[in-house]
């Protein structure tokens, strides 16, 4: 039998940083405002004029030059977005084709995955699946979230959240199967969408001059709802992982939820009665870069994090959609 595991993690983020005093220029804010609510400080910005794919591929190129992997060898790379580059083509051939994965003779294949900001915890396990069958042997999981090209900054409640990043890992095949990706719990409610929605821009509702007038092109939360399911849900979804493979709050080494909000962190973690020394936490500087939380927040504490940790991973997003999913790392 064979078991998926991650054997290298890169992150990027751009170099322009939004913090909450030059936010607060922009809309009627404060950092005192923003820091008590969602307990973000600064976000990074894609300034220029690239999309998605700029970031996927920053973080892929890193990546294969990290773990000395030749695109010739990569099997299947899968992009997890919200933000996609265009409608189509896939975000995941433009990165393909920036990176050398592509082309005549080439034999990786790939596509995106849309699970909003549950992306990661979706497409690890989708290339879990991929690997126990045998199917492939190495596969990339990126994430490319341009979360800014969906920001309204004259919304007050949601601008303050968002920032842009792309993170990568590399997933292959091990016959140990006490490392790795071990299990995973997946839910989805549909009646979600009225509260976190990307309006227009879509065929149920395409783009027109009275959508962009209506500001429907940007992100639209209801944040009260969106706070009481995340909580809910990650906080089950965590128990119900953490039973099944009779995980406590003593023996797991680190927890790694979805960087949405600080406060849903906060209640999340302090519910689980996990100690906060245990809980990776980036979202102060980094804001909500929604499938690229994880594994950005993963790989700037990879220096914290040893082989054979037991890692314990959750998110929530649009649709809604959630999970968790119990990992034990191999690097």
């Amino acid at each position: 039998m064979l078991n998926a595991k991650i054997t290298g993690i890169a992150s990027y983020i751009p170099d322009d940083v939004l913090d909450n005093e030059e936010l607060s220029r922009m809309v009627d804010t404060s950092d005192e405002w923003i820091t008590t609510r969602v307990g973000i400080k600064e976000r990074r910005v894609l300034k220029n004029g690239k999309g998605s794919s700029f970031l996927g591929t920053q973080a892929v190129q890193k990546l294969l030059a990290e773990t000395g992997t030749a695109p010739d060898d990569v099997d299947l790379l899968i992009c997890i977005t919200s933000n996609p580059d265009y409608r189509f083509p896939s975000t995941a051939s433009v990165i393909m084709h920036n990176c050398g994965l592509d082309g005549p003779g080439k034999k990786c294949y790939g596509f995106d995955i849309q699970a909003a900001c549950a992306g990661f915890v979706v497409g690890t396990y989708t290339a879990n699946a991929y690997i126990k069958s045998g199917l492939y042997k190495k596969i990339i999981l990126v994430t490319a979230e341009k979360m800014t090209s969906m920001t309204d900054y004259q919304d007050r409640a949601t601008c303050p959240l968002f920032g842009d990043a792309g993170a990568a890992v590399l997933i292959e095949p091990t016959e140990n199967l006490e490392e790795g990706i071990i299990d995973g719990i997946y839910h989805i409610d549909g009646s979600g969408l009225e509260h976190l929605v990307y309006k227009a821009g879509g065929s149920a509702r395409p783009a027109s001059i009275e959508t962009v007038e209506a500001r429907e092109h940007y992100v639209y939360q209801e944040g009260r709802a969106v706070y009481r399911h995340a909580v809910v849900d990650m906080l089950t979804s965590t128990r119900d992982i953490m039973k099944r493979n009779n995980l406590t709050n003593e023996n797991i080494d680190w927890f790694v939820p979805h960087q949405a909000n600080l406060r849903i962190i906060e209640a999340v973690g302090d519910r689980l009665g996990i100690d906060e020394s245990k809980i990776l936490v980036n979202i102060q500087n980094r804001g909500n870069t929604s499938a690229a939380s994880i594994p950005l927040c993963l790989d700037e504490n990879k220096h914290r994090i040893k082989k054979g940790d037991k890692i314990v991973l959750t998110a929530f997003g649009a649709g809604f959609t959630w999970g968790a999913e119990y990992l034990i790392w191999a690097i």
